[in-house]
């Protein structure tokens, strides 16, 4: 399969990235990026301005997209910032994607989206979830994990902080509730990318630990 991949450079587009290039059934992948990745060669990796997408038809052609991209309140800087990294650039990309033919579209959501959550993280996941069904994709899945596990390029404090609790607490939380490895994260994310299955599917943070 071709795979388009989004958010090569974060914690668990790494992982992807990594599984999809050692993985035989993955012929090829589009990585678009910011910073340059490492040469590879079954990769092709463009730097891209995400403010301005490439429009060319059939550039975004393949087989199916997993969409990793993602920031933070403190990192993005403000509301509007942080909307337009989770919700605007995936959102545009999904609609290039569909226009392009790409049958499947997989995206790294979060424990809790729904448009109307409390919480503003939660509700923008929900918002862009609710989008990208009205797309019209044959395959769409939504993985939605908690708090994710692993090594990041830019440590957040209050992860670190709340992954030790729940590292501490483990033995006795519900599956919901645990850690999510940025690895286990990944697998599911390029499965379901692999797999297509149609209709709209959501993995959620249990099926992760």
């Amino acid at each position: 399969m071709q795979l388009v991949l989004v958010g090569a450079t974060g914690l668990v587009g790494r992982h992807v990235l990594a599984l999809a290039l050692a993985d035989a059934r993955v012929r090829s992948v589009l990585a678009p990026t910011r910073t340059p990745l490492p040469a590879h060669p079954r990769l092709r990796a463009p730097t891209v301005d995400f403010d301005d997408l490439p429009q060319t038809p059939g550039w975004w052609r393949a087989d199916a997209v997993v969409c990793a991209l993602g920031t933070t309140m403190r990192v993005a800087g403000s509301r509007e910032a942080f909307h337009r990294v989770d919700h605007d650039y995936p959102l545009a990309i999904a609609r290039l994607a569909h226009r392009d033919g790409v049958p499947g579209f997989v995206l790294n959501s979060a424990k809790g989206a729904h448009p109307r959550a409390p919480f503003f993280y939660s509700r923008t996941k929900g918002e862009l979830e609710q989008s990208l069904c009205a797309i019209g994709f044959d395959s769409l899945t939504f993985v939605r994990p908690g708090l994710i596990g692993g090594e990041r390029a830019q440590p957040r404090a209050g992860e670190q902080w709340a992954g030790r609790l729940l590292a501490a607490l483990h033995p006795v939380l519900p599956r919901g509730w645990r850690i999510n490895p940025a690895v286990t994260i990944a697998a599911q994310l390029l499965e379901a990318a692999i797999a297509r299955r149609p209709g709209v599917h959501v993995v959620e943070s249990g099926a992760l630990t």
